[in-house]
């Protein structure tokens, strides 16, 4: 049974609903006996970029494996725009959401990952359509020209037919960009996007995913080491370190003049020189 805390937090997640595009409400995830996230209460707003920063192993990824319900609860609550998103509390209880329910609000989501998770037998142009047509209903005439529309904004107009086994891994990277894209999300959740690319190509990628949000209202709950694309696109810095939220706010606060000697540390091992442009092939 939800504590009177838990049931105090639901409460106020209901009577605010709209007023956040995400909403963590006392999450707990834990893997065994192993405790990633416990009591995790944080709200993105619409159209708000949020990147979440810390070391390895703080909880990150699961984080965004939660929202696109990759992974599942172990405790609390997830809302998007006010509807739970895996579980709700009914008559003093927290039960699961119908699987409808959840289909439907993931189609407002999307997700870059680390490692593309393209489908190899499937070419860039499938690959990209796949998603539109069969879950969203778009006539598969429409997907076609919005898919080379995106090919176009990531620079890839000649790799249509081509399959993802003959592309780089900075191209295929562009490619899975084009089909979150694809799904007109309102909300994209970046997944170190650039922690298996190579150096030379790290650039291009972020560059697209500047013009994304520079061009777009897509609410962005972003994971990386690279602190110098975080300092630029984010309203909102959180810096993570075992499961917990240990500082947060303004990027040029967070990179500047963080308060918390964790984040001094943190930052301090991961800009080395002071550069915000200094980055590290970690992953959460």
């Amino acid at each position: 049974m939800p504590t009177p805390t838990e049931s105090t937090h639901v409460a106020e997640a209901t009577q605010n609903s709209g007023a956040h595009t995400i909403e963590f409400v006392d999450v707990e995830k834990r893997f065994g006996d192993n405790v990633v996230l416990k009591d995790l209460n944080f709200t993105v707003k619409q159209g708000e970029r949020v990147t979440l920063i810390g070391p390895s192993g703080s909880g990150k990824t699961t984080i965004l494996r939660l929202v696109m319900t990759l992974e599942e609860l172990s405790g609390g609550y997830i809302y998007i725009d006010g509807e739970p998103l895996t579980h709700a509390q009914r008559d003093g209880k927290r039960v699961p959401v119908p699987k409808k329910q959840q289909k439907k609000l993931r189609t407002r989501i999307g997700m870059v990952f680390q490692q593309f998770n393209l489908f190899p037998n499937m070419t860039v142009l499938e690959n990209i359509i796949e998603a539109p047509v069969h879950v969203l209903g778009l006539p598969k005439k429409e997907a076609i020209a919005k898919a080379h529309s995106l090919l176009e904004q990531v620079g890839l107009p000649d790799k249509a037919d081509e399959h993802p086994s003959s592309l780089s891994g900075g191209q295929q990277q562009r490619v899975a960009i084009a089909r979150a894209l694809a799904m007109d999300p309102e909300i994209l959740l970046l997944d170190e996007v650039t922690s298996a690319l190579d150096p030379e190509v790290v650039g291009d990628v972020l560059n697209i995913l500047r013009e994304v949000a520079d061009t777009t209202n897509v609410t962005m709950l972003i994971v990386t080491h690279e602190m110098g694309f975080a300092r630029d696109v984010s309203h909102k810095v959180m810096m993570f370190d075992e499961g917990h939220i240990v500082e947060e706010g303004h990027p040029d606060t967070i990179f500047t003049s963080p308060k918390h000697e964790r984040t001094k540390r943190f930052l301090s091992a991961v800009l080395g020189d002071g550069s915000a442009q200094s980055r590290t092939t970690s992953d959460d």
